[in-house]
């Protein structure tokens, strides 16, 4: 049965911030409040140098006036599609608020203090996680993965551990944002951010 969305008064362009990233701090700060298990996930989709589209759902991480940050291993399948399209799209999708943001823009590399600097801020579990993990390779079995970890924790459990030089962040420039907001019989409203020489131009779109 389909869903009739009813929760929201209608989006409409004089009600909305100027700039698309402040919006969208708006809009995460909703679902931050409404109690959404994950807020910050988002499906981010790339094009690897066979122009082969794959999509995966990863965290948001930092959210600034430069762009959107998350992070990885620098040899993940992700991250290698990057390396030969820097260009992706993400999207969110808060239910609960039917609402849905998609962001579409260049993506360039953190900076290895930036990276290191996130690191360092991880649960000491996740920082070993992430030394152990050789992601998106092929893994004998999860008992040699678990035993990796295990020897891992065993080094590193009080602390220090070593900063991988294959992991690290991305930052997703936006030049185009787009605000989705359920509305009854499918006439939902769609409002788009695009930047045009360097300044942003709000757009209404066809449901």
């Amino acid at each position: 049965m389909a869903n009739q969305y009813t929760r929201n008064p209608p989006l409409l362009e004089a009600d909305v911030a100027a700039d698309p990233l402040q919006q969208f701090q708006r809009w995460l700060d909703d679902a931050v409040a409404i109690g959404m298990i994950e807020p910050t996930a988002m499906t981010l989709a790339t094009v690897d140098a066979d122009g082969r589209p794959s999509a995966r759902v990863v965290l948001l991480k930092g959210l600034d006036a430069a762009g959107l940050a998350f992070y990885t291993h620098y040899d993940s399948r992700k991250a290698r599609a990057l390396a030969a399209h820097p260009h992706a799209a993400a999207t969110f999708w808060w239910d609960r608020l039917e609402r849905s943001v998609r962001v579409e823009g260049r993506v360039e590399k953190l900076t290895p203090v930036q990276s290191e600097t996130y690191f360092r801020s991880r649960p000491l579990g996740s920082q070993i996680g992430a030394l152990t993990s050789r992601q998106s390779r092929m893994v004998e079995s999860r008992e040699s993965l678990d035993a990796r970890f295990a020897e891992n924790e065993q080094k590193y459990g009080r602390g220090n551990v070593p900063f991988p030089s294959d992991w690290g962040g991305y930052r997703l420039c936006p030049d185009a944002i787009e605000f989705w907001q359920g509305r009854a019989n499918r006439v939902h409203d769609r409002l788009v951010y695009r930047q045009v020489d360097g300044v942003w131009r709000l757009e209404r779109l066809e449901p």
